[in-house]
């Protein structure tokens, strides 16, 4: 421990403002129950990992949040709240976030996840008009792939749960997925962390394939997972890396 400390002692001197910010979400109580984790959050996980240029901060405040979110993780939510939206993250952003991963990590952490928000936009002023319409105008998709995709869970789970495959193509794919409050970057990226976090990785491959399509590197997907270890702890992280090296791979990344 204390060489990894003395060898970022440099980095977290470095530390830019807005990664300083991070120690806001860290309780007090941790220093004094467990000095050792107050150490490694303020010179590995702040000073270190927060600060990394691999990924900006607005995305590791956004990926954070999905994780948190689906770990139920409420309790000191709010600080995260606060962080992301520092950092770039627009209410609209973090409100559609809690839209599209209640199919992904379960109604009762959305829920959740919005009791815990709802003070931090309160004080913020955010009102009705700074989140997402109910009914937008829907984004274009692709039509071929998207029929592709229904054929095969169509034939392939068709005689498991016709109610599955249905709700999956009309609410799903053909309605959240194409909410334009979110890019499709993002709400690919989101969708993969929370994936991550919940220990799902083979759900992973389409997902991740599907952020790559829409803009995310490997670079920022490698940071991600690098990000998410601290958060979602390091088994989850090493049961998701075959995944994303396989993906990487046939990519030719």
């Amino acid at each position: 421990m204390k060489t990894y400390f003395a060898a970022s002692a440099f980095a977290l001197a470095a530390t830019t403002a807005s990664a300083q910010d991070v120690s806001t979400t860290l309780p007090s109580a941790v220093g004094q129950v467990a000095p050792a984790l107050e150490a490694y959050s303020t010179d590995g996980l702040i000073g270190d990992v927060w600060s990394g240029e691999q990924m900006s901060m607005r995305d590791r405040a956004l990926v954070t949040f999905a994780a948190l979110m689906t770990r139920h993780e409420t309790e000191n939510l709010g600080s995260y709240v606060e962080l992301a939206l520092d950092a770039g993250v627009t209410p609209a952003e973090l409100s559609e976030t809690i839209t599209h991963l209640a199919f992904y990590t379960g109604w009762g952490n959305a829920t959740a996840a919005a009791e815990a928000m709802a003070p931090v936009y309160e004080a913020r002023g955010v009102t009705a008009e700074d989140l997402p319409a109910v009914d937008p105008e829907l984004l274009g998709y692709d039509e071929e792939a998207e029929a592709s995709r229904q054929d095969f869970v169509q034939s392939t789970y068709g005689d498991v749960s016709q109610g599955v495959v249905d709700t999956t193509e009309q609410m799903l794919f053909l309605d959240l997925w194409r909410r334009p409050a979110l890019e499709p970057r993002d709400r690919s990226m989101v969708t993969v962390a929370a994936l991550i976090a919940a220990g799902q990785p083979e759900q992973m491959t389409f997902h991740l394939n599907r952020a790559m399509d829409n803009g995310m590197t490997q670079e920022e997907a490698g940071a991600m997972l690098s990000h998410l270890a601290f958060y979602a702890g390091w088994p989850k992280v090493f049961s998701a890396m075959p995944v994303a090296k396989d993906v990487f791979e046939n990519r030719g990344s």
